[in-house]
């Protein structure tokens, strides 16, 4: 036996889709986080409904590394139409798991790793009757093999099956029966455990799992939202789902049982993101969740709201395009279209979460700066993050906090102007007029709201004069913006190299790891994490500070490289690319290599 691996490795299930796959693999995961071990689970999955293969990737890491690594230490392979691919992506001397109720072919032996078969199906049949519970079953039982050869803690999962069906009593002692079938049948047949294995730990903490969809639909909840206007699409629908769930427990009046907020599905995208811009212009707080061929239907609309100045909260959770492209793939690729989305000059906020904790509070925030700036923020996440769970910072809220609505003028105040009001009009130097909700004067503070050239007072006008005042006047308005939105975040107290690094997003973890490595092969760089768009003078110093920056980014056209040459003007070859676009999440391994490469190539 070679040396032992303990919490250090990548396990992979393959499966077929809609074969109950899912909470038996999720089952494996959680336990081992349980054990206090950092875990990063990947849900691969195909964009039909059923029958297609599935993967479900685990990392196991006790270092707390949580970005996607290649090579797959431990396959459990039960389905046919993927066993050429799983057996041919296996490390070397790793293990592949099969199902022997029928014999393995000649074609998937390799030399160079270790076969374990176990006739899942022939033992699930032989201990269930019911066809359907004997699938079901079928993953248990390899997870109960699991915990013999890894030697997780067969209490731990005991226990989250108790919590999994409780309610549903009934369904435990099955559950348990067939995790011990797997475990017999390993005390039975192999030698026990493998030289990969887990050792309880406490490197979490007070850590939780948590997808960043479901910490999005919460920070709206906490946000103030109480409107969303949606059109389900792949991978934005649990968004509104997870909101809809949480909003029937935090939004009910508790005196009347009514509703204290509103949920529509729209025909269309278009549809959606109107409803939420005409509930924000009269007063709620309103967002939409979709993703990049919704964001492409709604460019209209966002200019209208950039132009018309009402706040707009999107939540765009990003795919792989362009077009339908893959579905169920992550990518960065809507950098571009979210930046400057409409036609004309427009620019939008744009928030980059990296964790669920921050999907949680970039939400809240957003609404925060849709009221203040009283313009679209979009939410820029992306499938990996929004569906898959991942170790994350408990979420916090100060319930004193008080929501910033920004520039409201109540009747009290517009009794008070001694001069007429002016929607459009800058009266303190920051760009940001003055707003007012509908109803909230009989006679005063009313103004008509369109996306055609007017003045100061909200008349239309195509005089060219007033029409370069007012987008003149966005701009200093968006210059004002750039020191309220999240300020970067940077790894060394002060700059000591003369090479940089930019990652956003869900790039932030593989990217800590590959600048470990890349220490450790004396290439040193300073990094910066990017959390919001429009730059500030923070992001423009470290730029100007460094001789090349690397911009690490999930896309095929460098769009965040290239967001900066537009904003910044900076010297092209100043900015060196780092991509992944294959629709995985990017990882250190890709990082570390294409910067060694342009370094050592320099």
């Amino acid at each position: 036996m070679s040396e032992v691996k303990i919490n250090d490795f990548v396990i992979r299930f393959a499966n077929v889709n809609g074969t109950g796959s899912a909470s038996a693999n999720a089952l494996f995961m959680k336990s081992i986080f349980r054990m206090g071990v950092p875990v990063t689970p990947k849900n691969i999955f195909p964009s039909n409904i059923q029958g297609l293969p599935t993967w479900y990737e685990v990392r196991v890491s006790e270092k707390g590394y949580l970005g996607r690594r290649e090579g797959i230490d431990f396959m459990v392979c039960v389905n046919p139409q993927s066993m050429t691919e799983d057996v041919a992506s296996v490390r070397k001397g790793g293990y592949f798991l099969y199902d022997s109720s029928k014999p393995l072919h000649k074609e998937y032996i390799r030399d160079d790793i270790n076969y374990i078969g176990i006739p899942l199906m022939e033992l699930s049949n032989n201990a269930f009757t019911e066809p359907r519970l004997r699938q079901l079953f079928k993953n248990i039982i390899y997870v109960g093999a699991l915990s013999a050869f890894l030697d997780i803690e067969f209490d731990v999962l005991v226990g989250m099956l108790g919590e999994q069906f409780k309610g549903k009593e009934k369904l435990i002692e099955p559950n348990i029966k067939a995790l011990k079938l797997g475990v017999d049948y390993v005390h039975e047949h192999f030698e026990y455990p493998l030289d990969i294995r887990v050792e309880r730990r406490d490197a979490v903490g007070e850590q939780i799992m948590l997808d960043g969809n479901t910490a999005c639909a919460l920070g709206a909840i906490y946000g103030g939202a109480t409107v969303a206007a949606w059109y389900p699409i792949t991978p934005s629908t649990s968004v509104v789902d997870a909101f809809s769930k949480y909003a029937k427990k935090l939004r009910v009046d508790k005196e009347t049982g009514k509703n204290n907020f509103a949920i529509v599905q729209a025909e269309d995208e278009l549809a959606a993101i109107g409803m939420v811009i005409g509930a924000n212009w009269n007063g709620a707080r309103s967002f939409t969740a979709t993703s990049g061929p919704g964001v492409s239907l709604m460019n209209e609309f966002l200019g209208l709201a950039y132009f018309a100045e009402i706040p707009t909260v999107l939540i765009n959770v990003q795919r792989t395009g362009p077009s339908t492209g893959m579905p169920t793939r992550t990518q960065q690729s809507d950098v571009l279209e979210c930046a400057y989305a409409s036609h004309g000059d427009t620019k939008h906020i744009l928030l980059f979460p990296a964790s669920p904790t921050e999907c949680f509070e970039m939400t809240a925030e957003s609404f925060d700066l849709a009221d203040q700036f009283q313009t679209p923020v979009i939410l820029m996440t992306d499938l990996d993050l929004g569906m898959n769970d991942h170790v994350t910072p408990p979420l916090k809220w100060d319930d004193k906090r008080k929501y910033n609505h920004g520039k409201v003028l109540g009747a009290a105040e517009l009794d008070a102007l001694e001069e007429t009001y002016g929607r459009y009009q800058d009266t303190d130097g920051d760009g940001i007029p003055y707003r007012t909700i509908p109803g909230t004067h009989e006679t005063k503070g009313a103004f008509v709201t369109r996306g055609t050239s007017r003045n100061q007072q909200a008349v239309y006008t195509e005089d060219g004069d007033a029409y370069r005042r007012n987008v003149d006047r966005l701009i200093t308005k968006w210059n004002t913006a750039k020191e309220f939105v999240p300020a970067p975040e940077f790894f060394q107290d002060e700059n000591a190299s003369n090479l940089g690094v930019l990652f956003f997003g869900t790039s932030a973890y593989a990217a800590g790891e590959a600048i470990e490595r890349l220490n450790k092969v004396d290439i040193s760089l300073d990094s910066m994490r990017v959390k919001a768009f429009p730059f500030g003078k923070d992001f423009e110093d470290f730029i100007a500070s460094h001789e090349k920056v690397f911009v690490v980014e999930q896309n095929r056209d460098a769009q965040f490289r290239s967001l900066m040459l537009i904003e910044l003007g900076t010297n092209p070859e100043k900015l060196v690319s780092v991509l992944n676009y294959d629709g995985t999440p990017i990882t250190a391994n890709n990082i570390f290599t294409q910067i060694k490469a342009a370094v050592e190539g320099q």
